[in-house]
């Protein structure tokens, strides 16, 4: 789950982050009412789930109450990345003396947190470790031990010359590792992370993203969701208890199981397709998944193909096919339909959508080749 910078910096501050003073706005009168508050230069950001906000307009700095609603109405409404921008942070301009980028991730082949430095603030990490990787500075943290004081000290020298800095960015430092591990995140960053004129250490932008599965630990971050982040059906699915995510192909892919789709897509690729979707049905039989599963698929113009591909444990391939076979009386998609059914009631399954005329295959490599083979001579 993606959180806003606004909501990044309100989770940074309640742990004690330095982070400069800032309020939302909806509308271009409330940016002007903000700035007259705060009496200062400020700098008005757009508060959209994509990078690259300024490159394309959306942060502007206003030195009157006046320019900054004028700043507002060029902003409020644009649409970056595909965006619209419906909200604005407006917080306090700093001045900038130094910037530089501090973060932690997973890193799964260590089974460890990293956490990265780069005297290199302000641009994408991305670019940084594209062009100059020596500048991008890591230390595996120990889950047992958490992040110790020589660890933090170690990447803030690579940052500071100076001891007070230093020591300002190893508070910092174990402040972020806190808020990784106690909010389950996946991903807690700071670019840049500015020393001001003044010398003092502030956040200027944040972002945070949290792990989905690790939820149910934090009722309260729910509330926290951006519903523009998810297309009305990957907000459907959540309800219907199915993980989908829309893709750029036009083969229709529904199975039980992550591992599973994941390698369904795989091989759809393999033999010279492009997957619409990932939807996983999960392990339960229950046929109203299948149904509301077909019924997001059939939305997408693109979709050429749909491919079932279930692999009956606990899900038992009868439900499956009587789900299918429902739906397909209710929707009466206009693409091709094929299968690949096996395991618990792998026999009466296939009866039934034999019955349906629907072609049902035993392998997942002969399944993924016809709806290739669809795909394509449509």
């Amino acid at each position: 789950m993606k959180l806003q910078e606004y909501q990044a910096k309100d989770i940074l501050r309640r742990y004690g982050a330095p982070v400069q003073e800032g309020k939302v706005a909806t509308t271009p009168e409330e940016v002007e009412q903000i700035a007259k508050e705060f009496g200062t230069t400020v700098v008005i950001k757009a508060q959209v789930l994509v990078g690259g906000r300024g490159k394309a307009g959306g942060i502007k700095l206003a030195s009157t109450p006046e320019e900054a609603r004028q700043k507002a109405e060029k902003i409020l409404g644009m649409d970056i990345k595909g965006l619209a921008v419906k909200k604005v942070l407006v917080a306090k301009a700093v001045d900038i003396a130094d910037e530089s980028y501090l973060g932690l991730i997973l890193d799964r082949t260590s089974k460890k947190i990293v956490m990265m430095a780069s005297p290199e603030g302000g641009v994408d990490i991305e670019e940084v470790a594209r062009n100059t990787p020596e500048k991008i500075f890591k230390i595996y943290i120990d889950p047992f031990l958490g992040l110790q004081t020589y660890a933090a000290r170690y990447l803030m020298s690579k940052l500071y010359d100076k001891s007070e800095y230093i020591a300002q960015g190893i508070e910092l430092a174990k402040k972020l590792y806190q808020i990784f591990v106690e909010n389950d995140a996946q991903l807690v960053e700071v670019n840049p992370l500015v020393i001001t004129e003044q010398g003092d250490m502030v956040c200027v932008d944040a972002k945070i993203i949290l792990d989905d599965n690790g939820l149910f630990r934090h009722p309260e971050m729910e509330q926290l969701r951006n519903v523009e982040e998810y297309s009305q059906e990957e907000l459907e699915a959540k309800e219907a208890g199915l993980s989908f995510v829309k893709l750029t192909g036009d083969i229709g892919c529904v199975v039980n199981g992550a591992g599973l789709a994941m390698a369904t897509m795989d091989l759809v690729k393999h033999y010279g397709g492009e997957p619409a979707n990932f939807l996983d049905v999960g392990g339960s039989s229950r046929p109203e998944k299948v149904i509301k599963a077909l019924d997001i698929i059939t939305r997408d113009p693109n979709v050429k193909v749909i491919l079932f591909n279930i692999f009956g444990g606990i899900t038992r391939c009868d439900d499956i096919a009587n789900g299918l076979v429902q739906a397909i009386k209710e929707f009466k998609p206009s693409v091709p339909i094929i299968a690949r059914l096996t395991g618990t009631n792998e026999q009466e399954g296939r009866k039934i959508l034999e019955q349906a005329n629907i072609p049902v295959f035993s392998s997942m490599d002969e399944v993924v080749k016809e709806a290739v083979k669809l795909a394509q001579s449509s």
